[in-house]
């Protein structure tokens, strides 16, 4: 029921500055958020996403200084060896994508099984 409550009161759109980890420009892609997922539109008028990108596993921090990341309001997201970097418009525009895909990345892994080996009391 939570994640539903969740769901509901994080749903955004809007225009994200894409980067791979090993890429030197930028995309400008329309970006939608909703179920968990960012979904890649070349523009808000398209009908069909270019790709998606479920949040499930995923972590949501600010790149290091290391990165060379040398642009404001980026945020980075990253599982395992999959690294993507986006940059907001704005500093309004940046703390709101980062409300919603925190709460996405926070509530799936709160609402992950424990392992066999954490819950043995042994």
């Amino acid at each position: 029921m939570q994640d539903c409550r969740v769901f509901s009161h994080n749903q955004l759109s809007g225009n994200l500055l894409r980067k791979f980890k090993n890429s030197n420009g930028w995309q400008k892609l329309w970006v939608v958020f909703t179920n968990f997922s960012l979904f890649f539109y070349k523009s808000h008028q398209d009908d069909y996403p270019l790709a998606s990108l479920p949040l499930l596993g995923y972590s949501v921090t600010i790149p290091s200084d290391s990165e060379n990341i040398h642009k404001d309001y980026v945020f980075k997201l990253h599982f395992k060896s999959h690294v993507y970097y986006f940059r907001s418009e704005s500093e309004y525009s940046f703390e709101r994508w980062m409300e919603v895909i925190r709460s996405a990345t926070t509530s799936a892994s709160r609402n992950q099984v424990p392992s066999r080996k954490e819950t043995s009391p042994y």
